[in-house]
């Protein structure tokens, strides 16, 4: 049987039945399309895909006959668009320095500043202390002693098992946005109806967490005098969660609370903290676009990126503000019966333990929230929901500064 196909076919295409190269004697695809294809290349070869011109209504892969562009001729006669000369090297470079602000705030919230996050957490467990630690001056100076005599170490505790929740959190709530019609992202124009169950899986996913943070929040304040280095892993915090979980595992005191009065107080307090943190960081952005010139377009990108950080960061500096007494009460529930024994927050050096500071446990008798937020107000004053409140303000004044000096030697444009 006698090929179709003209003798100078290339597989590339064919302009139709009128086109001169191929001759009048070929006939279409289509009897009815003829006048279409008169105007239209046709390609048989599969899309490009690195350029996804395809793709793009109006746009085609250019043939070998065609003229090449101005800009990467070589690129163009391919159908390949690596070289993109379109995109000048300085936009090029500040989308990584981009990426880069992002990753050294990732770093600085969660690595650089933990050491303020683990003696903010001791102060607000440790009722016998005598200093509040209200502001930065006394906090650091008391974290400067506990790391000349415990090392470096004992500020960076735990720091891998608040990675692992933050792992827990974040699967947890991938997987229940999947199985159920709570919305993990909201929509720029948002229904009542879609605010509520986006902010309900929110709270599930803080109840999820919640025995992996109580695990968490152990390794955390536990004083490094008193810890088994040797049975010590870092996969300790899933195990001691699952055990706290399933009530197994080492005995606790009897004065354990079970994980049922705690997983009201942890959605809420994560849905309190959500919430605050965005409509902060909205009205933040808000402010920032009214203040600039109308049309006004920032210089580069890396000026586009300072505003959202600086919301991101100012919404978080509030929710923490404002939720201060109510994770101070989380934590001494979720505390309570585990046996735990924390540092000395006041500084008070022991004479015969080699100079180290000494160790306290911690043994309150608290009922449930609202018993706790009576028994500290009571006994400790309205400043005791506050214990560690320099430590806050230095982790949070430390973000800024790193936020400032990024951006005061960004690199210039030329």
């Amino acid at each position: 049987m006698a090929s179709r196909r003209p003798d100078s076919f290339d597989g590339l295409g064919y302009r139709g039945r009128d086109d001169p190269l191929y001759g009048t004697g070929y006939s279409g695809r289509s009897s009815g399309a003829a006048s279409d294809l008169q105007h239209h290349h046709w390609v048989t070869t599969p899309p490009d895909i690195p350029g996804s011109r395809n793709l793009h209504h109006g746009e085609r892969t250019p043939m070998y006959d065609d003229p090449p562009s101005e800009a990467g001729a070589a690129g163009s006669t391919a159908g390949f668009d690596t070289s993109k000369p379109g995109v000048p090297p300085t936009e090029q470079l500040n989308r990584f320095a981009g990426f880069g602000i992002g990753l050294v705030s990732l770093f600085t919230e969660n690595v650089l500043a933990h050491p303020c996050i683990v003696f903010r957490r001791q102060c607000q467990v440790n009722y016998h202390g005598r200093c509040y630690h209200l502001t930065p001056f006394s906090a650091v100076a008391v974290m400067y002693a506990i790391s000349k005599a415990q090392g470096v170490r004992a500020l960076w505790k735990g720091m891998g098992s608040t990675f692992i929740v933050h792992g827990v959190t974040l699967g947890a709530e991938g997987i229940i946005s999947e199985f159920t019609p709570l919305p993990r992202e909201l929509p720029h124009r948002w229904t009542w109806k879609q605010l509520a169950g986006h902010l309900v899986l929110k709270g599930l996913t803080a109840m999820v967490a919640l025995p992996f943070y109580c695990a968490s929040l152990i390794e955390t304040v536990q004083s490094d005098i008193v810890r088994d280095e040797s049975s010590s892993g870092l996969l300790d915090c899933v195990r001691e969660g699952m055990a706290r979980l399933l009530g197994v595992g080492a005995p606790h005191s009897r004065r354990l609370l079970p994980l049922g009065c705690l997983l009201l107080p942890a959605a809420l307090h994560a849905i309190l903290r959500y919430a605050i943190s965005a409509a902060v960081q909205r009205v933040a952005l808000w402010a920032h676009q009214r203040s600039r010139k109308r049309g006004a377009e920032p210089c580069d990108q890396l000026e586009a990126y300072f505003p959202e950080l600086a919301a991101a960061w100012a919404g978080s500096l509030v929710a923490d503000v404002l939720l201060f007494p109510l994770e101070t009460s989380l934590h001494r529930l979720a505390l309570q019966g585990t046996r735990t024994i924390i540092d000395a927050t006041d500084g008070v050096v022991a004479v015969g333990n080699g100079g180290s500071p000494l160790v306290l446990p911690v043994n309150t008798q608290y009922d449930g929230v609202q018993d706790c937020l009576h028994a500290i107000r009571r006994k400790e004053g309205r400043a005791g929901f506050y214990r560690g409140f320099g430590a806050l303000v230095t982790q949070y004044a430390l973000h800024g500064s790193v936020f400032h000096s990024i951006k005061e030697n960004k690199l210039p444009q030329k």
